[in-house]
């Protein structure tokens, strides 16, 4: 990104100075998977435009992040525990179609994991991609089971400038500083076993000097953490029968204070930033909710995941059951089952899980155009600079002309496997495949 004298915007609702090079968690500087950026890549492949590609130790499928000089990623090295799934492409050949998985088992089989499984959090040189530092974590107690798309570094790590926080899928978080040195560290096993099935997705959140967990696992240990930054103490802890999730909560400041809007098995809920309490809810059932919210004006947009299942546009605030008032409005059916919808320039764009783009108008819900475009998508779409990027599992990234109408600029094809949704910063893309970040751009 250029280099302009620091503003302020939302981060994760938190309201502090931001440069615009920054990219401080997996949907960027204002949790909206927008960038302010200009001059943003359009063209690339193996050979073309590739400003530089360094190799990741382990593998993971969480996303880049950016902090002044450094990117920062998160991976694991062993196997663990991988229990193969359903896929997302049904009734046909999902590697055909473009689908990637770890293996080949059939449904239900269970890999048994390597003898040592050790966590990874490294640092990467913005300009040039030399490896800067590494610091390793070495799992603790037994392995929860995963699907065999992904393993126990999923959850992106997520940076103030002051420290980078990683949590896995163990239910381990630590707290670096920027040269990679350990401030502290934590296991939230103590609260019970951590797993969830198909395991753990969340990314923590940071609010002002708070790190959010939420932890919406099977009873008893289901609930949401609030950390001190500095010091990894408890804030508040708040239990919840909320139903599962896999969903990062997102937070948006109101006229009334500030909201965590947490995407659960149960319906989508706010909670009070002081302790954790629900304030408002909207009951609704979904079996597997992944998909992360966004924000305009005010306006949530949120898609809950599973199966094709519904989008919506509710006003935040309130209290009890809001259903009937603070809906805006809805679609029952047609939204991504992993990937989460962007929202740029009154548009809210998504990809479903077998390529099909839908774009849809953000004040109505009413459908503005759709168009099968191939491909299998797990990371969740980018928007800025006029464009609109969509990512396949196999590496393929579709670049769109953001408006009214299709028009597909370029379809980018590199040899990797892309799960995690990339980074933007100066005027480059980070994709992260399971081994390699690639710098995109000049």
């Amino acid at each position: 990104m250029r280099r302009l004298s620091l503003f302020v915007v939302l981060v994760v609702g938190s309201i502090i100075p931001l440069s615009a090079e920054n990219w401080p968690n997996w949907r960027g500087p204002a949790s909206t998977g927008v960038s302010p950026e200009a001059s943003l890549p359009v063209r690339w492949s193996d050979t073309e435009n590739i400003a530089w590609k360094a190799s990741i130790r382990g593998m993971g499928i969480s996303s880049p992040i950016v902090w002044g000089n450094s990117v920062f990623v998160t991976s694991q090295l062993g196997t663990g525990v991988a229990r193969s799934g359903p896929r997302l492409v049904q009734g046909e050949d999902a590697a055909a179609a473009g689908e990637r998985a770890l293996g080949g088992a059939p449904s239900g089989a269970i890999a048994a994991a390597t003898p040592t499984t050790t966590f990874l959090v490294s640092a990467f040189d913005k300009a040039s991609g030399k490896k800067l530092w590494e610091y390793e974590v070495p799992s603790e107690g037994p392995l929860p089971e995963v699907h065999e798309k992904h393993n126990l570094a999923t959850s992106s790590p997520v940076t103030d400038g002051q420290r980078v926080y990683a949590w896995f899928g163990t239910g381990q978080i630590v707290a670096l500083d920027m040269s990679g040195k350990l401030v502290w560290k934590r296991n939230l096993s103590e609260y019970g076993r951590f797993g969830i099935n198909w395991g753990h997705g969340s990314s923590p959140v940071i609010y002002k000097d708070m790190l959010i967990l939420l932890c919406y696992h099977a009873s008893p240990a289901s609930y949401i953490l609030a950390v001190d930054s500095g010091t990894g103490n408890n804030k508040w802890k708040a239990d919840s029968t909320g139903g599962l999730s896999y969903s990062t909560p997102f937070v948006i400041e109101t006229a009334g204070g500030p909201e965590l809007i947490v995407n659960s098995g149960e319906g989508i809920s706010a909670h009070s930033l002081s302790n954790g309490e629900k304030l408002w809810y909207i009951n609704e059932t979904n079996r597997f909710p992944i998909p992360v919210a966004t924000q305009q004006d005010g306006i949530i947009f949120l898609s809950r995941g599973y199966r094709s299942g519904p989008y919506m546009a509710i006003r935040p605030g309130g209290k009890g059951d809001v259903a009937s008032t603070h809906v805006l409005w809805k679609v029952p059916t047609g939204a991504p089952y992993i990937s989460s919808i962007v929202q740029y320039d009154g548009l809210i764009y998504m990809i479903g899980d077998v390529g099909v783009a839908t774009v849809v108008d953000a004040k109505t819900g009413t459908r503005v155009w759709q168009e099968r475009i191939g491909g299998v998508y797990s990371a969740s779409p980018l928007a800025g600079d006029g464009k609109v990027y969509f990512f396949s599992e196999n590496g393929e990234t579709i670049v769109l002309s953001a408006g009214r109408a299709p028009d597909i600029l370029a379809r980018n094809k590199i040899d990797a496997r892309v799960l995690g949704s990339p980074a933007i910063s100066g005027g480059r893309m980070f994709i992260r495949s399971d081994n390699t970040l690639f710098a995109i751009g000049k």
